[in-house]
């Protein structure tokens, strides 16, 4: 089924991404696996090129564009092609509206020219070894002094942790107010008291730093609190249903990359002296994928226009997440396996999109958090 939210101007994008995707990451994205980190240079690039922070106004050096479907066209040629360590999807399509919405002038002109060139790395440290899905539970605290707060906590699993120059931190200034109390700081790299913990070592994604980040009595100025103090927790809502589209954006191009390479490989693969495609359990299992993937592009296309028009809900943004990423999940073990032991090797890119696609209903909420959104919708 032919899209139709795309027009000319984004075709044009769209093949310039592709051609910075091809020339500039593909070549080198295993050996970044290896390190386990992306080179900073690779930001400066993407900014040089208009990859990053579309939306940011022109006065800024931006490109003022309001549209999502840029941000998703970015996403999903990094998605195509394996590309999982590139954290510009985080910079732009999470962080962003954070700096845009709420932020003074002063803020922004001090922040946003050096995220669009890509000089500025950014990232949100929400999770915390002891409260993930449940932000209410955090116990980063941030204690106001005259002209500044001294911050005391730690924060895990962290996108972009390591190359991040500035982290939209969530705080609690208030903890007796239960989610009244929390704020957003933005921490930035050389404070001290801020130090970056070890890298993890995750399942997948092997290239996206992951970090632990610890807080020990960092002086922040109140010129780096987001908004206003005790609004943090309707900043992070109103946000959420942008992030959990990523996601779902990101689902649906794994999904679509790893049928296409599936379709191949079972037209190149015989066994008993045909292509292995021939097999009605290997015809049905590619009709059945095909079909689920094809109504999960229709949805969250529809999902990515009524963004645009500032009318998706919450609610919709929980189902794209939840559905999207698990039909991920058993996309990539159903074609895992119509790749028999080849697709257990990591030579093979199905493994790699295998590995990667696990973490997909963990992070922007759970996809048990999702269901209860939904559900709670319903009047439950």
């Amino acid at each position: 089924m032919k899209r139709t939210i795309f027009d000319d101007e984004h075709t044009m994008f769209r093949d310039a991404v592709r051609r910075f995707v091809q020339n500039e990451i593909v070549p080198y994205h295993e050996q970044w696996e290896h390190e386990g980190i992306v080179p900073r240079a690779l930001w400066r690039k993407g900014g040089e090129l208009g990859f990053l922070c579309m939306d940011a106004p022109e006065a800024y050096g931006g490109l003022e564009i309001k549209d999502f479907r840029y941000n998703a066209i970015v996403t999903e040629e990094l998605t195509r092609a394996g590309a999982s360590g590139v954290g510009f999807g985080l910079h732009n399509d999470v962080n962003m509206p954070y700096f845009l919405k709420y932020t003074t002038p002063e803020q922004k002109q001090r922040w946003l020219p050096k995220m669009i060139s890509g000089e500025m790395i950014t990232a949100i440290a929400m999770t915390e070894p002891g409260a993930g899905s449940d932000l209410q539970g955090v116990r980063t605290t941030a204690v106001r002094h005259h002209d500044h707060y001294l911050v005391n906590g730690q924060k895990t699993f962290i996108t972009n942790g390591i190359n991040s120059d500035a982290v939209i931190t969530v705080v609690k200034t208030d903890p007796d107010k239960g989610h009244k109390g929390i704020s957003l700081l933005v921490i930035e790299r050389g404070m001290d008291g801020f130090e970056r913990g070890r890298n993890l070592e995750k399942i997948g994604l092997k290239a996206q730093d992951t970090a632990e980040l610890f807080f020990n009595n960092v002086k922040v100025p109140v010129e780096n609190l987001m908004g206003e103090a005790g609004n943090g927790f309707y900043y992070l809502m109103s946000s959420l249903p942008q992030e959990r589209l990523s996601v779902a954006v990101i689902a649906v191009a794994a999904c679509e990359a790893a049928l296409e390479m599936t379709i191949r490989y079972c037209q190149e693969r015989t066994a008993f002296g045909q292509p292995i495609g021939k097999f009605q359990n290997s015809r049905f299992k590619l009709a059945e994928m095909k079909t689920e993937v094809e109504i999960a592009r229709v949805f969250v296309d529809r999902c990515i226009m009524e963004l645009n028009a500032g009318n998706l809900t919450a609610e919709e943004a929980a189902m794209a997440k939840w559905w999207t990423t698990d039909l991920q999940v058993r996309v990539m073990d159903q074609c895992l396996q119509l790749h028999g032991g080849y697709g257990y090797m990591l030579e093979y890119p199905i493994a790699k999109f295998y590995l990667d696609a696990r973490v997909q209903p963990i992070y922007a909420g759970t996809n048990e958090v999702m269901k209860e959104i939904i559900g709670r919708s319903l009047g439950f």
